[in-house]
């Protein structure tokens, strides 16, 4: 019998597959209100998704691309720049619930959503983990929070205690009106020209509202039939045949190219968030 291969990171990505989980995992993420007052009141416009749509796009993969595949330097730089543009990001006197981008928790709570939207793109798209594997996953994906403000004791030590804390989380989830219109309008591309609109915000919709854990979808007050789930079930079959066929380097392609942009932006100089 030969030896178990030490876990690849790269082994798990679904490709682009997996972004079609962006909208629904953003979703996720504000539904902490100090982390969606946050993102809602934040006076840094440059980072405001319904005004710069490409560049938060961009700064958002690049993120994700540097803590999943980056060098311990390529995380330090790229927190650094996260830090700064972080600096503005508090609660005022008038904000509905106080917040700090700095707060390690709210941090904790953004990385916790990322690795389970993460964890299940990769379980629709390339199928089932084996315990190993999905031990493994975890405990690499402590990265999404230690590249930010978390510390490595604070993310949950196994798998069992996450899911512990992923569901306190899920019953502390709200949407106040201001926040919910926030995502309403990421979930119907709004911040895109009308043309770009066209087709693709129905889709970007379905899956969007599909990928979401129904406790989410619930508070958002989003509809989602029984026929609709066995739409979605049928395009998921659909997409998982396409992507296990495909090669692993063609799968993580786009994250070859998006790391060499990240390390490009940092030898010239450029601002990376």
């Amino acid at each position: 019998m030969s030896p178990r291969r030490e876990f690849d990171i790269a082994d798990q990505m679904a490709g682009a597959a997996g972004m079609l989980g962006a909208g629904a995992n953003v979703i996720m993420q504000l539904g902490n209100p100090g982390v969606g007052y946050g993102v809602v009141e934040s006076t840094v416009d440059s980072g405001n998704v319904l005004l710069h749509p490409w560049k938060r796009l961009r700064t958002t993969i690049s993120y994700l691309v540097v803590a999943l595949f980056g060098t311990e330097d390529d995380r330090a730089r790229y927190r650094q720049a996260v830090n700064r543009s972080h600096v503005p990001v508090h609660s005022g006197p008038d904000s509905p619930v106080p917040y700090n981008a700095f707060d390690p928790e709210l941090q904790l709570w953004v990385a916790a959503c990322l690795y389970v939207g993460f964890r299940d793109a990769r379980t629709l798209f390339l199928g089932p983990m084996d315990e190993a594997t999905a031990d493994s996953l975890y405990e690499y994906c402590h990265r999404l929070g230690t590249s930010l403000q978390v510390p490595r004791e604070s993310w949950p030590p196994d798998r069992g205690a996450f899911e512990a804390y992923w569901r306190v989380g899920l019953g502390r989830v709200s949407y106040d009106e201001p926040v919910r219109e926030h995502l309403l309008k990421v979930v119907d591309l709004e911040m895109l020209p009308r043309p770009l609109r066209w087709g693709n915000a129905p889709v970007n919709r379905f899956f969007t509202v599909g990928l979401l854990p129904p406790e989410i979808r619930s508070a958002m007050r989003l509809d989602w039939s029984d026929r609709d789930q066995r739409r979605f079930d049928r395009w998921i079959a659909r997409i998982r045949f396409v992507t296990r066929l495909t090669p692993r380097w063609v799968r993580n392609l786009p994250i070859a190219l998006q790391l060499a942009e990240v390390r490009f932006r940092m030898r010239r100089g450029w601002r990376l968030v």
